[in-house]
């Protein structure tokens, strides 16, 4: 167990440290240059309206993008739930003391590498300086053998599924609508307006960066 876990772990550092910008995009959906030409960002309200949509409940956990998955405190409590799911790498969007307080050593008995974001589910709080950071972290993980990656917080839909967002505007080149639309059709996210509006803001930032590219 100890030998499996240093050997993944070792791959998957090696695979974080080599990552460099340009090796954290990924494109996935092909698009035609009109579709990304016309494309414009929604309004706050339009996305708000678009998380109005009823999405029935699945479970504590989600496949929401292959290999990477979102889910509630429950389901990164469950160790031999997430043994049985081969998960690798753990993204804690909820951690701290005063949260989910899990971390490295509660996961010491599992081959999984463990990363933790201190983040409160509130409107006012920045969670936008982590959006880089983590998406280089699940890119990495994903890129590692046979890596499987859970993203949670406490109920799974508002700080894990903002960050997965974000990962998949960062790294597989969808728009934020894309995005949402594309984690909806799996678990029923609802990012707080605070987090909908760093997430307007990045998807702002990474259209003018695609026109400026061309």
């Amino acid at each position: 167990m100890r030998t499996e876990k240093w050997l993944s772990f070792l791959s998957f550092r090696m695979s974080w440290v080599s990552l460099n910008t340009d090796d954290l995009q990924r494109p996935k959906i092909r698009r035609s240059s009109n579709s990304q030409e016309s494309y414009k960002t929604p309004e706050l309200g339009e996305l708000q309206r678009m998380l109005w949509t009823p999405i029935p409940c699945r479970g504590n956990v989600n496949e929401v993008w292959p290999n990477l998955y979102i889910g509630d405190l429950y389901i990164a409590r469950d160790k031999e739930q997430l043994r049985r799911m081969s998960i690798t790498h753990i993204v804690n969007a909820a951690a701290g003391r005063f949260h989910i307080d899990t971390g490295a050593k509660f996961y010491k008995d599992l081959p999984v590498d463990y990363y933790g974001v201190e983040a409160d589910d509130d409107p006012k709080f920045d969670l936008s300086i982590y959006f880089h950071p983590t998406a280089k972290y699940i890119r990495a993980a994903l890129n590692s053998p046979r890596g499987k990656v859970l993203v949670h917080c406490a109920m799974g839909i508002s700080r894990s599924a903002t960050l997965v967002l974000a990962f998949l505007m960062i790294c597989e080149n969808l728009t934020l609508e894309e995005a949402l639309k594309t984690v909806r059709e799996h678990r029923g996210v609802c990012p707080n307006s605070g987090f909908l509006s760093q997430l307007r803001d990045l998807d702002i930032q990474l259209a003018s960066e695609r026109r400026r590219k061309r």
